[in-house]
């Protein structure tokens, strides 16, 4: 079997890379990283904690961004060192060694381009996930669980910090659903494709009579808000309840009653938070949750309003978006991309990278064909 041409992949590397390179618009990007390190060395830049947390992240952000970009330009260029001395030499082990190389960078070129993809006015911001089990019973309340450790362990593989801010177990097995947040740069753009009703088929381990069973859960992703997003909440418009926090099968884990619960009168959202001993502290994280939540909220009815002066235009992506099949043959498949895999195994354990990738790309696709 022949083996790449050399010159035409890294030829076309280089050229993607040029693009990406112009829509991430590099130089003011060290510009912003030039005026952000200006502030992060004047001395009294932790007098304002909130301000010097955004700005600290901030400029680790881009400079993370700019490292990332040249090192891949380095790597493609160590590239092409390889195939010249491998191809004067007739060295076998080198050229297979650049072929192997050549496959990795062009994975790297791809996850890279599809963070140009991510311009949305939130697609920066981190990720705040709430899952929440549908029809099936207790399948459906194990599916919630399954579909939690997934994202869980998605995170941890890239090394994203994960807070848990509310837990609802099932009686019998399960969850009734959970609020987490993942904390990394443009994570709400990356999940928010992972919105919608997820299905999964399989044999249920809580039938007795071993029948296959469908059973459903809902995934709903918002930005995590920041100190300048102006969501304003009257106090007369929140009830405030306080609860003990409660662990699986109902059975008490605190003594005292730290977990609350907030109520939006208004639009009748409702969250929770029990991660914290401290019941100020659950209140607090729980109003981080809410305003999110309305944020998201209102922004939909905006797009809503949009849509509708604009004519016909598909606004949402369906009530079911991906399937889950374990039996009787093995498949995850997602219903808008095409995008599969035959390891549903793998999936749950994280492996999410190429379903994300994929419905960024679709939902970019779709925005255009919109707007067109």
């Amino acid at each position: 079997m022949a083996g790449p041409d050399y010159d035409v992949e890294i030829k076309q590397l280089l050229a993607t890379m040029k693009t990406i390179g112009q829509v991430l618009d590099l130089d003011k990007m060290r510009s912003e990283i030039a005026e952000l390190g200006e502030q992060v060395a004047a001395p009294d830049l932790w007098d304002d904690q909130a301000n010097a947390t955004r700005v600290t992240g901030r400029l680790s952000d881009l400079q993370g961004q700019v490292d990332r970009f040249a090192a891949l330009e380095s790597r493609i260029e160590d590239l092409g060192v390889l195939v010249e001395l491998g191809t004067e030499e007739g060295d076998a082990d080198s050229l297979a060694e650049a072929e192997r190389d050549l496959a990795k960078i062009k994975t790297s070129v791809e996850s890279l381009e599809v963070r140009t993809l991510l311009s949305g006015e939130y697609d920066a911001r981190e990720a705040l996930v709430t899952i929440r089990s549908g029809a099936g019973g207790v399948d459906a309340a194990d599916f919630a669980e399954m579909l939690m450790r997934m994202y869980v362990r998605w995170a941890e593989q890239h090394k994203y910090p994960v807070e848990v801010f509310d837990t609802s177990y099932a009686e019998e097995a399960g969850l009734k659903s959970a609020t987490f947040a993942i904390h990394a740069p443009y994570a709400y753009g990356t999940l928010s494709v992972e919105a919608g009703t997820h299905r999964l088929v399989r044999i249920s381990p809580f039938d007795n009579q071993g029948r296959r069973q469908t059973s459903f859960a809902a995934v709903e992703v918002v930005p995590v808000l920041e100190q300048t997003d102006e969501i304003d909440i009257p106090d007369e418009d929140i009830r405030t309840d306080v609860y003990r926090s409660g662990g699986p099968g109902g059975q008490s884990v605190n003594t005292t009653d730290s977990a609350v619960r907030l109520t939006h009168i208004p639009t009748g959202t409702v969250v929770s938070c029990q991660n914290e001993k401290s019941q100020l502290q659950n209140k607090a994280s729980a109003m981080v949750v809410l305003k999110a939540k309305l944020l998201a909220l209102k922004k939909a009815e905006e797009k809503a309003h949009l849509d509708g002066l604009r004519g016909d235009v598909q606004a949402s992506w369906g009530d079911q978006m991906r399937n889950y099949v374990l039996n009787p043959y093995q498949i995850v498949k997602d219903l808008r991309t095409s995008y599969e895999s035959s390891n549903p195994s793998a999936v749950f354990d994280g492996d999410l990278d190429g379903f994300l990738e994929a419905g960024i790309r679709w939902r970019r696709g779709t925005e255009n064909a919109a707007a067109n």
